[in-house]
């Protein structure tokens, strides 16, 4: 309970392995250099302003969700509902946003409380009704589609304020989205490393019993990580809306595999207790410069979806390797 929140609690010195910690330390960084130099070789234009600003802007929503993942991986649970809540937390804010309605405001709280409700939900019936994470997720997954198509009719919510859409835009040239998840990263790294709530989230992934042995409350812990889950699904759906200008109901299908994938292959164990969100930042940055150099190579999607699953597998295959050695 008093190890490192990035460390194994039962390490030792026999159980390491040679350069383990440093791969784990530094491998994702070395692998996303090589992938960018490769794609700079192959194609040039890789690196002008135009396209960087292009993958930032094209990972902020993934990776909005991936830092929210994270909070309920640690824990050592998961949640499917990600992409649903997207949807409905769009169209929530959407069908506040029309010009003349009301204040920006209004229309992006509104859809960060409509997914921290949701989020709220799932932990309940995680915490008080004993259901597994997969389960429980897996039927908000599809209630709040099935919310999202109801609340809007099944049409998309479109007319919406300049002043909402404006978050979807660019402030000196930088996408709005890609500060927003700057902002979400950093906060939320602070948060992790730096205070008792955080400490607690990776006790309760690492050991549950030991850590409600040690008068952590675990159920108080659950549920506040799948709320947050739940509100940043939210935030990023909010984002959505603005980019594409319309609360879509049909947007986000599966979304939370992307950002699912992402907090793998960052690091963070699907055991819980290890892991954070600068690894969970690299992993949809990695994700983010793939699809964009494979998009530039004219690799065709079918090709993109095998490539992501052969990465996703190996990173957790990687993951199990190095830790039960």
């Amino acid at each position: 309970m008093t190890s490192a929140p990035h460390e194994p609690a039962s390490a030792s010195p026999h159980q390491s392995v040679p350069g383990g910690d440093w791969f784990r330390r530094y491998g994702l960084v070395l692998t996303l250099a090589v992938v960018c130099g490769a794609l700079a070789l192959v194609k040039p234009t890789f690196f002008s302003a135009g396209n960087l600003i292009n993958i930032v802007r094209q990972i902020s929503i993934n990776g909005i969700l991936a830092v929210g993942v994270t909070y309920v991986l640690l824990t050592g649970g998961v949640d499917l509902s990600l992409g649903s809540l997207v949807a409905l937390t769009g169209v929530a804010a959407a069908s506040l946003a029309h010009p003349g309605d009301w204040p920006a405001l209004v229309p992006i709280l509104a859809g960060v409380l409509a997914g921290l409700l949701c989020g709220l939900v799932n932990g309940t019936v995680i915490t008080a009704g004993r259901v597994a994470p997969f389960i429980a997720t897996l039927g908000m997954m599809t209630a709040a589609r099935g919310l999202a198509l109801v609340a809007s009719g099944g049409r998309p919510v479109s007319n919406l304020s300049p002043a909402f859409t404006s978050l979807g835009g660019e402030v000196a040239g930088i996408p709005v989205p890609a500060l927003i998840l700057l902002v979400v990263t950093l906060g939320s790294w602070v948060f992790l490393g730096n205070t008792r709530l955080g400490r607690h989230l990776y006790a309760v992934g690492g050991n549950e019993m030991a850590a409600r042995a040690a008068g952590i409350n675990v159920t108080g812990v659950k549920l506040f990580a799948y709320a947050l889950c739940g509100a940043l699904a939210g935030l990023a759906g909010v984002v959505l809306a603005a980019r594409i200008t319309t609360g879509q109901p049909n947007a986000g299908i599966a979304y939370e595999l992307d950002a699912i994938a992402a907090v793998v292959i960052g690091g963070t164990s699907l055991s819980g207790g290890v892991g954070g969100v600068g690894g969970t930042f690299l992993g949809a940055l990695l994700l983010g410069v793939l699809n964009s150099g494979l998009d530039q190579l004219n690799v065709s999607a079918y090709y993109q979806q095998i490539i992501k699953g052969v990465i996703i597998v190996g990173a957790v295959w990687l993951d199990r390797r190095t830790r039960a050695r």
